[in-house]
């Protein structure tokens, strides 16, 4: 058994990590200060996964972004992180017979017409839900980097090969970009498919599985991106003794964190990624303005 393995098993049988499931950096040397990835783009200061929260985050001068992918009626992929259009646009009002407002309802037509700035805030009115080709060609006009995450896969049967043709009809199957690419999704099916498809591609599980589930997550995923408040520093630990299928250490970046307080204590447990809505204040919460 692998050294590193065998401090995960003994982290466990200590309870020095939870055994329940509530790109650049890499930390799992204890090197440098953790990444910070915002959120929906720089989402506290624009409407999320919008074009506007990436342009955001760019002047706020940062290259991660993170952002939800899923399917129009017409076999669209579209940038949006509920499945269901109400919270985010005028969907209700647009079209008020349509109730529930299921984005696998729509053709990419109707989202387009919707305001999906509007309810964050006046100053965004007639900002629009973007299709991924319109975002992925903003992250490259931004020279950003793209946490992409496949929501809610299961109502999308293939969603994971749509997506990584897309990519690399865009360019982002190279070996440019495959440097400025993770893609995750809560479910592991999921990150073993596009694992599967394209083994070059960094990839990330979200949630928190047991330290006795890591060695079967270490065969096809790069990260394990767990919820801060399900984290401890046994728990990064354990997931750092693993390599994944790239040879490497597995990293964690751990979500949401918005204040400097949990900020600090993230990157006391040891985390490679922050994952924010507010950048700027993890940011300078880790000093390094």
């Amino acid at each position: 058994m692998h050294a590193r393995v065998v401090a995960a098993t003994v982290a466990a049988v200590l309870g020095t990590a939870p055994l329940l499931s509530p790109g650049s950096d890499a930390r799992a040397g204890g090197v440098g200060e953790p990444t910070v990835i915002a959120h929906r783009g720089a989402s506290a200061y624009a409407p999320e996964n919008t074009l506007a929260s990436i342009d955001k985050a760019a002047q706020l001068g940062f290259t991660w972004v993170e952002n939800d992918v899923q399917r129009t009626k017409d076999g669209e992929l579209v940038v949006i992180h509920d499945d269901s259009l109400q919270r985010t646009t005028n969907v209700a009002q647009v079209f008020p017979g349509r109730a529930r407002w299921k984005v696998k309802d729509f053709t990419a037509a109707e989202i387009a017409r919707l305001d999906a700035g509007s309810w964050y805030s006046p100053a965004y009115a007639g900002t629009r839900v973007p299709t991924l080709q319109q975002y992925m060609r903003r992250v490259e006009h931004n020279h950003e980097e793209l946490l992409l995450e496949i929501k809610n896969p299961e109502l999308y049967p293939g969603i994971e090969q749509q997506t990584l043709k897309l990519l690399g009809n865009e360019g982002w199957l190279d070996h440019e970009h495959l440097d400025r690419l993770i893609v995750q999704s809560f479910s592991a099916d999921s990150i073993r498919t596009v694992h599967e498809l394209k083994p070059a591609i960094t990839t990330a599980c979200l949630g928190t599985p047991t330290v006795a589930q890591l060695h079967q997550y270490a065969r096809f995923t790069d990260l394990i991106n767990p919820s801060y408040g399900s984290l401890s520093k046994g728990y990064v630990s354990a997931v750092h003794a693993f390599d994944g299928p790239h040879g490497r250490p597995l990293r964690v970046f751990t979500w949401t964190v918005n204040d400097a307080t949990t900020a600090r204590k993230a990157t006391g447990y040891g985390v490679d990624g922050i994952i924010t809505n507010k950048p700027d204040v993890v940011r300078a919460a880790l000093g390094s303005e």
